[in-house]
């Protein structure tokens, strides 16, 4: 029997084929430049545990049609969560990401973790019963939270709107239902995941930031996401900016961003001019009616953030950022306030390349994440390793 070359296996086979791309056996051994006869052993071994499918045969040279393998989507199932301050959203995905099927409700993080993860088990379950898979087919679940999370342990750390959840082990209550590895990180830090996976998945640094209730940034560099020594890099919102000289942001601070430039911010800065605008939904229609006064506001908070984001332009050099969140709903005008301090004030070299666009992806950029968030731990090499020798135990016995 032929022997492969110490450290290649099936799980180093199947990462090659994760990018989607169709190979015949020929062309994997000229890329890996191991034994055909060895690249066969090691497709056998994926095809019996369903992780690559043949396909039709790919173009002859003269002789036999060499059959074309490729990653198969739908080996498994991954659920993905995005649970917001006043909503949550559950789906189902293939390994590609791909939603099979969700559920959207309405539901208060406040109602505390035994309620809201306690819905988030039984979409869970009800989903997978719609996509007729069973629960043998799920292999992690990803969370999203709206606040500060631990990611190493899954466990929200002093999260400003989420009453009760304070060090409540979120993976720990969610495996009681179904044994599978759960991964929890914060909503921003998703949205960055799933904003970059749907449109620019090319680009290697990249800043997602959410402008909303409060203001938070999730950052890509280098192709990885950073959470930073404890988890909190991006908290962008309390980094002070000229304008917030002397006014207090509810973390006990003076001079945040947060405190001028949010949502609750931008709506309290309208009513004090007169203006009907309780929230930040109320902020984007008078936008959007054409009023001068939040258009003028909302081009401000745009220049605030903008001074905020000069500082993380010549700091981090990214090719991208992304402007979502409730209020990036007001469109041009808020981006425009970004564009003129950013693309004034940053090093040139620094933005010589930059693009500062509005989220394409919208909502649907959380779940996204939480799902590629999921599927990236399942597919480590060492997850793939079991998958391959439970599959190969399974027919041995």
């Amino acid at each position: 029997m032929p022997k492969a070359p110490s450290g290649f296996g099936a799980v180093e086979l199947f990462q090659l084929l994760r990018d989607g791309h169709p190979r015949t056996r020929a062309e994997l051994a000229s890329m890996t430049g191991i034994s055909r006869s060895t690249i066969g052993l090691r497709v056998d071994a994926l095809l019996e545990s369903g992780l690559v499918l043949p396909l039709a045969d790919g173009i002859s040279t003269g002789g036999r049609p060499s059959a074309l393998v490729v990653m198969n989507p739908n080996a498994r199932l991954v659920a993905a969560a995005d649970l917001g301050a006043t909503h949550a959203t559950v789906a189902i995905t293939d390994l590609a990401g791909n939603i099979l099927v969700q559920d959207r409700s309405t539901i208060t993080i406040d109602s505390g973790p035994e309620v809201v993860l306690g819905y988030l088990t039984r979409a869970i379950g009800a989903l997978l019963e719609q996509v007729d898979r069973g629960r043998g087919n799920l292999v992690a679940i990803g969370i999203g939270l709206p606040g500060p999370v631990e990611h190493s342990s899954g466990i929200p750390v002093k999260p400003p709107l989420m009453q009760g959840w304070d060090g409540f082990d979120v993976p720990e209550f969610v495996r009681r239902s179904y044994d599978v590895p759960v991964l929890v990180d914060n909503d921003v830090n998703i949205m960055a995941l799933g904003e970059r996976s749907l449109n620019w998945p090319d680009v290697s640094h990249f800043i997602f930031l959410k402008v909303a209730t409060g203001i938070g940034s999730g950052i890509i560099s280098g192709g990885v996401l950073q959470r930073g020594s404890d988890g909190v890099a991006g908290d962008v919102g309390h980094i002070p900016v000229s304008r917030g000289a002397g006014v207090v942001c509810h973390c006990g601070n003076t001079g945040c961003l947060e405190a001028v430039a949010s949502g609750p911010a931008i709506a309290a800065a309208l009513r004090a001019k007169g203006l009907d605008a309780q929230t930040g939904a109320d902020v984007v229609s008078l936008v959007a009616d054409g009023d001068l006064d939040a258009i003028r506001t909302i081009r401000q908070a745009g220049r605030d953030i903008g001074e905020m984001l000069n500082m993380c332009v010549n700091i981090i050099n990214p090719q991208v950022i992304v402007i979502g969140g409730s209020i990036s709903q007001a469109g041009e005008h808020l981006i425009a306030g970004i564009r003129e301090v950013v693309y004034s004030r940053a090093m040139p070299l620094a933005t010589q390349h930059l693009t500062i666009a509005q989220s394409r992806s919208g909502p649907e950029s959380a779940i996204i994440g939480a799902s590629s968030m999921a599927v990236e731990y399942a597919l480590l090499p060492e997850n793939i390793d079991r998958l391959v020798g439970a599959s190969q135990q399974s027919r041995s016995a």
